[in-house]
């Protein structure tokens, strides 16, 4: 997909604020230091729309972008920062469910993961949840280039053994694996 215009749209604190457009929306969820954000800038061929943050836990409403007037890309709050007061875990928490549960208009929920690590346990609870929720969803293992080409369908294959979902490899910082990523999305919009 060639992403011409896309643009930052509005930082949402409640659902009142949420776009009312009817656009189809993909929506990315995962831990604060996943790489959300650079997901985003990598997908749309951007450096900076998304903003990063070398410091995990810096986003804390649910994010909207804008590409092209076709779809969104939405970022909710990272989950499973380990320096949260629990009240802000649960303000997190109650943000990505009021989300989830109340917009129409989610055409894919994106997991984002870390490639090198297991599954932590709030990414289980999240799988579940979209599991139980009926909310179509793909897992993405992003930071591939952090291991050698050789071994990702293996590492993707581990992660993959418990979960049996639709899984793909993926690195924002060298924009390997986007190609597959782009033609899933496609068919969901």
């Amino acid at each position: 997909m060639i992403v011409k215009n896309p643009k930052f749209e509005i930082s949402a604190m409640n659902q009142n604020q949420y776009p009312q457009n009817g656009l189809p929306q993909i929506v990315l969820v995962g831990k604060s230091n996943v790489g959300k954000s650079s997901f985003v800038n990598t997908m749309i061929n951007r450096k900076n729309l998304a903003r990063t943050s070398n410091t995990p836990g810096k986003t804390r409403q649910v994010n909207f972008y804008n590409i092209d007037d076709t779809f969104y890309f939405v970022d909710l709050p990272g989950y499973g920062y380990n320096k949260m007061s629990k009240e802000e875990d649960k303000k997190v928490a109650a943000s990505i469910n009021a989300y989830l549960s109340l917009s129409k208009d989610i055409s894919l929920v994106i997991v984002l993961i870390d490639i090198r690590h297991d599954l932590g346990n709030n990414d289980k609870i999240m799988i579940d949840y979209l599991v139980s929720s009926d909310l179509p969803f793909m897992v993405i293992a992003n930071k591939a280039d952090k291991i050698a080409k050789t071994k990702v369908a293996d590492y993707v294959s581990n992660l993959n053994k418990d979960l049996n979902v639709n899984m793909l490899p993926f690195s924002a910082e060298n924009k390997i694996y986007s190609e597959e990523v782009w033609q899933e999305i496609e068919t969901r919009i």
